[in-house]
């Protein structure tokens, strides 16, 4: 498959603007994303975060690019100050649930892809875990050691900042503005307080601890992600993304050990996503606010928490509320109503299908203009629902079927392969379904007029969790 005509254009981190994509090797594209540190259930920021790229990686595909997509699963040397101080997070999840730290790494890592999955969120081509990646992690501090950019103190092995001249360049600090917000304290032992562990000298509580020339230790957080993104996409490669967050200290930590490691630039375009919001505060385990994905499925579908997500752009922050959902939930359902309607349109031969014809192309050339400027979701779903507006009228008259079959085709692979929004099943499908909500509600009413609201209550919140909706009328009990 050949690549389409290429319009792309992204924001790029590193330059601050817009760029046209230019891939490193025509016709491929290399692609890291940092993934989760396994210590807990995902929430709706990391659905953000995943969502996002997994478009973002659908997108490329859909224009006929070879992808490899990487993405890691942190499972050590992530301490709790996101820096070089504290507990380690899967360490200190392990002893909370008295459980060992890879039985931690493994139960989380688990339900994560259970989650992504659910959401219908691809699985990356490679899902490197740090653990794994020692021997490439110690080869690395070896290197920067050699070159005189690393130095050691009592088994531990920090980075020199200062002999990094480019450090700063992708969050834009300059290194007297990094050294007077960083805290001294216990790692006086540092050169410069701004200096980063590659390598930590394990204390005797510490279970998760391997040897190297150093000592028993662990590897620092920024290395990890260095050493896995070169191994399997080359020293230089396309793209690398994650949260906005990441952006410092551990993308910029990245670059400078990378760079000086290997003497090439690392990344040729840098891609961040903003967060998701509570009431304007970023949502996150540690400040308790964030909504998991498995709480946020009792309420909604998986597919409207998908088109939620993907209504805000993926560098603008979203803001989680319970109205925002259910909108999300009509759009998805007008959505998949337009589809079933377009199956079901009836074959006209004799149909004058220009007009229809014109609404497709127009939609097609409309949404793969939203995408192609940085990948702007919301403009490709107005996209969508203008063609639904446009092209819903020409359906009562018919189509020709080939017609017909291009416009569901250009939907569906507009809709489903490149947003990755599925349409559920129509009603019919299943000719079970609508007798068994009759029974249900049949006894239903029967536990009503016997005064047994309670049950009558319990059998109305137990249909709402399934996704059914129930309304008492005075001519009935109506469902959709």
């Amino acid at each position: 498959m050949s690549v389409k005509k290429n319009n792309l254009t992204l924001y790029n981190s590193l330059s601050r603007k817009k760029e046209k994509f230019v891939p490193l090797t025509p016709g491929f594209v290399g692609i890291y994303v940092c993934g989760p540190t396994v210590y807990g259930d995902a929430h709706l920021g990391h659905a953000k975060s995943y969502i996002s790229f997994d478009v973002i990686v659908r997108y490329f595909r859909h224009l006929g690019y070879r992808v490899r997509y990487v993405q890691n699963i942190t499972d050590v040397g992530h301490l709790q100050s996101d820096a070089d101080e504290g507990e380690d997070k899967i360490a200190a999840q392990a002893r909370l649930e008295k459980l060992e730290p890879m039985e931690i790494a493994q139960r989380y890592t688990i339900r994560y892809f259970r989650d992504m999955d659910t959401l219908n969120v691809l699985r990356p081509d490679i899902s490197p875990q740090a653990s794994g990646h020692i021997p490439e992690q110690i080869e690395m501090v070896q290197t920067l050691l050699e070159k005189g950019v690393a130095y050691e103190k009592n088994g531990n092995i920090y980075f020199s900042v200062e002999k990094f001249p480019g450090y700063g360049k992708l969050s834009g600090r300059n290194l007297d503005e990094i050294k007077s917000g960083t805290r001294v304290g216990v790692q006086s032992e540092k050169e410069n307080p701004a200096d980063f562990a590659l390598w930590k000298k394990a204390d005797e509580t510490h279970i998760m601890r391997w040897k190297s020339p150093w000592s028993e230790g662990y590897p620092g957080w920024h290395l990890e992600c260095s050493c896995m993104s070169s191994k399997y996409l080359g020293e230089t490669f396309d793209i690398h993304g994650g949260g906005m967050e990441n952006k410092f200290p551990h993308h910029e930590c990245e670059i400078a050990q990378s760079e000086a490691a290997n003497g090439k630039p690392f990344v040729r375009y840098w891609m961040h996503n903003n967060m998701v919001t509570v009431d304007g505060t970023k949502m996150g385990k540690s400040l308790g606010n964030f909504i998991t994905v498995q709480d946020a499925l009792k309420e909604h579908s998986a597919m409207a928490i998908r088109f939620f997500i993907l209504s805000s752009h993926y560098r603008s922050t979203l803001d989680f509320s319970k109205d925002a959902l259910d909108a999300a939930s009509k759009g998805m359902e007008r959505m998949t109503q337009f589809y079933e309607k377009l199956q079901k349109c009836k074959v006209n031969p004799s149909a004058d299908d220009g007009a229809m014809q014109s609404c497709i192309t127009d939609f097609s050339n409309t949404f793969h203009a939203a995408m192609d400027d940085d990948f702007s979701t919301p403009k490709a779903i107005a996209a969508i629902f203008g063609f639904i507006k446009e092209s819903a009228p020409l359906l009562e008259a018919g189509l020709s079927g080939e017609t017909r079959e291009r416009a569901l085709s250009v939907f569906k692979e507009l809709v489903e392969n490149v947003l990755g929004l599925t349409f559920e099943a129509p009603r019919e499908a299943n000719a079970n379904v609508d007798g068994l909500i009759k029974l249900i509600l049949d006894v239903r009413a029967k536990v009503r007029q016997e005064k047994n609201y309670a049950l009558s209550d319990t059998i109305r919140d137990g249909l709402k969790a399934l996704g059914i909706q129930i309304k008492d009328t005075p001519q009935g009990t109506i469902w959709e």
